[in-house]
């Protein structure tokens, strides 16, 4: 027995010694490298463009040297990776196929590719830039992709779409002119952190996962930032969204939710409809429960907090609604409470007063009292805003604090911002 096991032992030791690195030039010399190729090697491509579509079937290390770049001839994926543990760096990848059906990507992960890593990768091509399936903990760090801008935002593959997939991390990339800048399908435990979005449909787009945590990411000029659609535990904090055009963070059918320290400004509908349901939300709460948002900025949006259909059971409190043209749309007949152990938010347009110094308003604030609902239902009416009248039937209003009737109330406004939420 012990004998067996001292063979294993040198065997294994022989088999690490042997790990051989080869330098490719050519399409023909990469193909033959990857064909010979075993597990722990490394192939290195010289400055060259290699043509076709290639293979990794085994546990190799693909790095490029500056300029080395795969075309695809816009057909097909341009790397399709058939073992686990790959690692691909440095490579240029261009012009692999468009068709969605068939997944042509820049990267092709198939079932079982775990633990890869893709690092440090340019991609720029029209279909999926790194897809992946039925797989585990990818790691996709300080890549660039980069699709089509004059194609259609929806018949554009996205940066990096994930489906069944446990554990990956996505970590400091750069993603332009893709659909959705991460998109992630029935996936546990993502970390996707420190990345760039810009001129896409979603930063990040969630559907039916599980488990997940972003943070530190940025997206600019996109219709919306963060989707977080039928799924479940997410952790999303510290992230930042400007000049979006349909809504900052999407809460939509997702629970147990955890929104921390995020911003969302600028959020504009850019053809100006005043029509209810199109203008710019900072956040959109639509049949989501039991979801924690504290000590996000949602300001200078069209509506900064928007919230509809069943999306009553939630926790606000220590967020700064700022200038916003509606600080405040809910649609629906519930009464609720937005503050949280004493502690409401800030909101600019509260106009109380704090006679003991506790940096609490003295009297409760609605940000959506029944004049607002009137001009959502009858938009023409806005012009009447600021008229005398109107704005003695507000202080009416707020004076007598009428209970029993729907809309939002904060019993505890601050009177100062506060820029990090409590954790409770």
């Amino acid at each position: 027995m012990w004998r067996c096991l001292l063979l294993g032992w040198l065997c294994s030791l022989s088999l690490v010694g042997l790990a051989q690195e080869f330098r490719v030039t050519d399409s023909a010399a990469l193909t033959q490298a990857l064909t010979r190729a075993q597990d722990g090697d490394t192939i290195v491509l010289a400055t060259a463009v290699y043509e076709g579509n290639f293979t990794v079937s085994h546990a190799i290390h693909l790095k490029g040297e500056a300029g080395a770049t795969l075309d695809a001839l816009r057909q097909g994926s341009a790397l399709t990776i058939a073992a686990p543990k790959v690692i691909v760096e440095g490579l240029n990848i261009r012009h692999w196929g468009r068709d969605l059906y068939y997944h042509n990507a820049g990267i092709l992960l198939q079932p079982g590719a775990d633990e890869v890593l893709i690092k440090g990768n340019r991609l720029v091509g029209d279909g999926f830039g790194i897809y992946g399936e039925q797989l585990s903990a990818p790691s996709i760090m300080e890549n660039s992709i980069s699709g089509n801008g004059a194609i259609y935002v929806l018949d554009r593959g996205d940066g990096v779409f994930l489906k069944h997939v446990s554990a990956p991390q996505v970590q400091a990339n750069h993603f332009i002119f893709v659909r959705d800048g991460v998109y992630l399908e029935s996936v546990t435990d993502s970390q996707i952190h420190h990345n760039q979005f810009a001129k896409l449909q979603y930063g990040i787009h969630y559907m039916y996962t599980r488990g997940d945590e972003a943070s530190n990411n940025q997206a600019i000029s996109v219709d919306g930032g963060y989707a977080l659609m039928n799924s479940q535990n997410i952790f999303l904090h510290h992230n930042k969204v400007s000049q979006a055009r349909d809504f900052g963070i999407l809460l939509n059918i997702t629970n147990d939710a955890h929104i921390q320290a995020n911003i969302a400004t600028e959020v504009v509908n850019p053809q100006g409809s005043v029509e209810l349901g199109n203008e710019g939300k900072g956040i959109f709460i639509y049949a989501a429960q039991n979801n924690r948002i504290e000590a996000n900025e949602f300001s200078h949006s069209d509506t900064g907090i928007s919230m509809a259909m069943g999306g009553e059971a939630n926790r606000l409190w220590h967020n700064r609604i700022l200038a916003n043209q509606t600080q405040v749309k809910y649609v629906g007949e519930a009464q609720l409470e937005w503050s949280y152990q004493g502690q409401g938010n800030y909101w600019s347009e509260y106009q109380g007063w704090d006679t003991n110094g506790d940096g609490v308003g003295d009297i409760a604030h609605r940000p959506n009292d029944s004049l607002d609902k009137l001009f959502w239902l009858y938009p023409e009416a806005k012009l009447l805003m600021e008229s005398p009248v109107v704005l003695l039937l507000r202080w009416v209003e707020r004076q007598f604090q009428p209970t029993g009737v729907s809309g939002v109330s904060d019993s505890f406004p601050l009177m100062g911002w506060k820029t990090e939420g409590d954790g409770q």
